[in-house]
């Protein structure tokens, strides 16, 4: 097999790998084309091909993280992860493990975490690296990564909710949700939703922003219902589509260009959060882009003038 061919077979695991201590596909998908011009150039051929790429990629992400952090702490209002459509890896073995730290809800609770201690987590906890692979490829003792790695796990313990949802209901609540959706029902809406729900956005400055969010059953109910109507009245459409592993939706202008994308945080029966990334730079990977000031100008207005 030659290294092409060897790269490739990983490229999936890399992938993946780089997202999650990133959070973005663009920036994962760059360390992951840094990590082949470095395995290409290199003169030796390591006793592991999956642990030395695994650890170039590591090290590559946790520099790009490093100063990632430094321009999120100037972001213009809430920051999250961009959307993955799919994950390319998949290991039946780590399947659980894999599905639960693609959410955007896991993914904002990795950014809680130092670089190091993210690196540590998401390859032992997530992929299952053994330490001796782990120490290699952030390049401190086995020693020092066990703590990391206990560290890590408290700090993910303490912020994930008690009970995870079921997924098979929580894929049908999904479906309801966006039935009553399309359908404006504000009542049905209303069941749904947890009585302290949150709509959050992540514009960047680049699009309508939600205020700071809306938060409350009745709140929320009532702005979506709002809206629907206007929105595929000027050829909007909603459309269903798991994103992080995780119920949620594509919404789409008249021409079938990204609007932005939902993500639905469901636990307990309902519906917690209500994730939209509306920047448009986190959704060129999802397909052409529209120009969401101009959408928002056209659904008001057609709101006004409901028979033109």
């Amino acid at each position: 097999m030659t290294r092409a061919e060897e790269f490739e077979e990983l490229r999936p695991l890399l992938f993946s790998i780089a997202y999650r201590l990133l959070g973005s596909v663009s920036e994962a998908e760059d360390a992951v084309q840094e990590t082949w011009l470095r395995w290409e150039s290199s003169p030796t051929a390591p006793a592991s091909t999956k642990a030395f790429l695994s650890a170039v990629v590591t090290r590559i992400s946790i520099d790009v993280l490093r100063s990632a952090r430094v321009r999120r702490e100037t972001y213009v209002g809430p920051w999250f992860p961009e959307p993955l459509m799919a994950d390319p890896y998949q290991d039946p073995e780590r399947a659980a493990e894999l599905a639960d730290s693609l959410s955007m809800a896991a993914l904002l609770l990795l950014e809680r975490l130092s670089p190091l201690e993210r690196a540590v987590f998401v390859l032992r906890d997530v992929f299952g690296f053994g330490f001796p692979e782990i120490a290699s490829a952030v390049e401190r003792s086995e020693t020092a990564c066990r703590q990391l790695a206990v560290r890590a796990r408290h700090h993910m313990d303490a912020g994930r909710p008690r009970f995870e949802a079921d997924r098979a209901e929580r894929d049908v609540l999904a479906s309801r949700f966006f039935d009553a959706f399309s359908e404006g029902d504000v009542d049905s809406l209303q069941q749904l939703l947890a009585a302290d729900v949150r709509m959050v956005s992540d514009s960047g400055g680049k699009a309508p922003q939600w205020g700071t969010g809306i938060t409350g059953a009745d709140n929320v109910a009532r702005l979506l219902v709002s809206m629907v109507t206007p929105f595929t009245r000027i050829g909007g459409t909603v459309e269903p589509h798991a994103l992080n592993g995780q119920p949620g939706a594509i919404l789409r202008d008249r021409d079938s260009k990204v609007i932005n994308t939902w993500t639905l945080d469901i636990l307990d029966g309902h519906i917690q959060t209500i994730r939209t990334v509306l920047n448009p730079d986190k959704l060129t990977h999802v397909g052409p882009v529209a120009d969401a000031w101009s959408v928002l100008r056209e659904t008001k207005q057609s709101r006004r003038s409901p028979n033109s």
